[in-house]
């Protein structure tokens, strides 16, 4: 067992400047720092990691809890050809309602300007691609003056819901319903 501990430690003496420090202070009889003999000393046997849950695309989490409160899936993969306009409004009023009420319970939506579109705005002199989108004759040089099409939206939080499932329902984004008589 030693010759194998010796043959290991002449490679990483010849390899590992640190190492090869380190092993030159032992040898001398000096104390290592304290890291040093963290370091060195064998790790103790750890119990066995816990398995992590498996993990669910934040995007699945978000559509799973639109379906769930408001329906969403089911309005939007709805084959609407066969109805009237009048009864697809009625149907999707409350579908919009409850989704509404869930996207302000998870991000808190807030415009980005506080302002009513068709009004005058200003950009800033530095114009963040990200939070202005340029339409029409951009030329020249921010600040860019114009009308306010849309005043943009920004989320104030984000908290989805902690999904808990097994792997195999990772990708589930409504359970199958099932009455049994």
């Amino acid at each position: 067992m030693r010759i194998f501990q010796a043959i290991s430690a002449f490679f990483k003496v010849l390899f590992d400047r640190e190492f090869a420090a380190r092993v030159q202070q032992l040898a001398s009889g000096k104390e290592l720092p304290a890291t040093a003999k963290a370091e060195a000393a064998p790790k103790a046997v750890s119990a066995p990691a816990k398995p992590k849950p498996p993990t669910r695309n934040d995007a699945i989490t978000l559509l799973a809890t639109l379906q769930r409160e408001a329906r969403f899936v089911d309005i939007v993969m709805e084959p609407l050809g066969d109805y009237s306009d009048a009864q697809v409004g009625a149907a999707t009023r409350d579908v919009l309602r409850d989704c509404g009420k869930t996207l302000e319970r998870l991000f808190a939506l807030q415009p980005v300007i506080d302002a009513e579109e068709g009004a005058s705005h200003e950009t800033p002199a530095a114009v963040d691609a990200g939070r202005y989108r340029l339409t029409g004759n951009v030329a020249g040089e921010p600040p860019f003056r114009g009308q306010l099409v849309h005043h943009g939206w920004q989320a104030t939080r984000c908290e989805l819901p902690t999904w808990s499932g097994t792997a195999d329902a990772a990708s589930i984004v409504a359970p199958v319903e099932l009455e049994i008589a």
